[in-house]
């Protein structure tokens, strides 16, 4: 945690908070922070700075003079639309697009995508949140992506994905003799990444007939956390 991020129900006062819980624990075990010490501090979807510690008890900390006068990093100018991953990725997938700054993510459904997996308890909001909040802690950003569900392909495709689209450069990931992932920095960006098992030709017919190019890594198969990271690397890092 390279940032503690506040919610306003922290908020005593603007310049006054009191936290508990699993951020206590990290001041507590982690940084093995004493009264008097100075904390990084962010306000959800707000600005950044710092406070300072002036109780520190088994229960609750205080923390005051909060001042917070940078704001938080910029997004990256992109909408990931992203087959719904395993349950056991999707924390993972969470904190990794927190982390590097993705705007919105879109989890959509693809013929191999497993029913099921709709039913994790990981979709729940609580359990998305803090798998986000994590990951904004990791970077120091306080602004959550956007993350929207899309359970049914072809009507997102044809009804919405060409409205949401139709002001950027559209890229959909797939295995195959196809360019290499450009560097495209500070470009707004949709970019679509398949399951583990790849998209099926008629879902790469119908996101090419949207204006999507055909892009590769290599010839590796990677793992769609694996794949995340390389790609958002790849276009804006």
């Amino acid at each position: 945690m390279n940032l503690l991020l506040l919610s306003p129900d922290d908020l005593i006062n603007p310049q006054q908070a009191k936290i508990a819980g699993r951020q206590l624990q990290h001041i507590q075990q982690i940084y093995n922070s004493n009264v008097g010490d100075t904390l990084n501090i962010g306000l959800i979807n707000g600005n950044m700075g710092n406070g300072t510690i002036s109780y520190l008890g088994a229960d609750h900390v205080i923390i005051d003079d909060i001042q917070l006068n940078t704001p938080p990093p910029p997004k990256l100018p992109i909408t990931l639309l992203l087959a719904l991953p395993r349950p056991k990725m999707l924390r993972r997938v969470f904190q990794t697009i927190a982390t590097m700054g993705v705007s919105k993510l879109i989890l959509i459904n693809s013929y191999k995508v497993e029913k099921s997996f709709w039913q994790t308890p990981f979709l729940t909001t609580e359990n998305i949140t803090q798998q986000l909040l994590l990951g904004l802690e990791q970077a120091k950003d306080t602004v959550f992506p956007e993350v929207q569900f899309k359970k049914r392909f072809k009507p997102f495709v044809e009804d919405e994905l060409p409205i949401l689209c139709q002001s950027s450069q559209n890229y959909i990931a797939h295995l195959g003799d196809y360019l290499p992932c450009p560097s495209l920095p500070n470009q707004p960006i949709t970019l679509a990444i398949g399951p583990e098992g790849g998209w099926i030709d008629y879902e790469v017919n119908k996101l090419t007939h949207l204006g999507f190019t055909p892009i590769q890594l290599g010839q590796r198969i990677l793992r769609v956390e694996t794949a995340v990271t390389a790609l958002l690397t790849k276009l804006y890092y």
